[in-house]
């Protein structure tokens, strides 16, 4: 499967290097630029398979970069239809943070704001296109050192056992069976093959799950249902 990619960074030789790096295991890199200032507009024209991101960037940062794709990625849609816009395009451009920070507050604050992939710039090389592939594929990735990062943000800063009875109990054996599914980290896609439902069927019950449990993103209630113990389909 080829893929087009975007890179934004702005340090020269890491971009430069990533860059041959992509392109020698056979992906497109069809952008590489150093600032997120323009890169509405260039990610509109180019309409690339997946977004890289670094993280500390001058001018704007990187979550900025991510939250002003995700909220307004194309001025011509009027107000009343963004949502609608902002929504196919989390599910069908994949944005993904590529950085040096561990920080839990980056991490969650990432993939609230609408990234699929949260990797580290240490990732050994083929590692890395494996976690693009699996993102494109709509799987969402978490690099596997920063899983307890992740797993400490859920169950909260002190430590403790979450309180999350209560918003299980509020789903429904379907909306279960699902986030267990979630928990495996299979994508939208592979749950409807596995339920024998619809993508559509399968999106409307991830967004009532998110709901019913409070969180802003697939990986957030995927870590909640591990942290529980929740099994997926066998």
């Amino acid at each position: 499967m080829s893929l087009k990619i975007v890179l934004i960074d702005d340090h020269t030789l890491f971009r430069v290097g990533l860059e041959g790096l992509l392109t020698s295991r056979g992906i497109e890199v069809a952008a590489s630029v150093d600032n997120g200032v323009d890169c509405v507009s260039l990610v509109s024209e180019i309409k690339p398979d997946v977004v890289l991101l670094d993280m500390r960037m001058p001018d704007i940062s990187g979550i900025g970069v991510l939250k002003k794709l995700r909220e307004n990625l194309s001025p011509i849609f009027p107000e009343e239809t963004r949502e609608r816009v902002s929504f196919l395009l989390e599910n069908e451009m994949p944005i993904v943070m590529l950085t040096t920070s561990t920080e839990e507050t980056d991490l969650v604050e990432s993939l609230r704001a609408g990234a699929q992939g949260y990797l580290l710039k240490d990732m050994e090389p083929d590692a890395l296109v494996i976690a693009l592939r699996d993102i494109v594929a709509g799987k969402t990735v978490v690099a596997p050192d920063l899983a307890p990062i992740l797993a400490r943000a859920v169950r909260g800063k002190d430590g403790g056992t979450p309180e999350i009875s209560g918003p299980f109990d509020e789903l429904t054996p379907r909306e279960t069976e699902i986030l267990g599914l979630l928990a495996e980290g299979q994508s939208n896609k592979a749950i409807a093959r596995n339920l024998g439902i619809s993508d559509g069927t399968v999106k409307l019950h991830v967004k009532a799950i998110l709901r019913k449990l409070e969180v802003h993103s697939r990986v957030e209630a995927a870590v909640m249902a591990v942290v529980k113990g929740l099994p997926g389909k066998n």
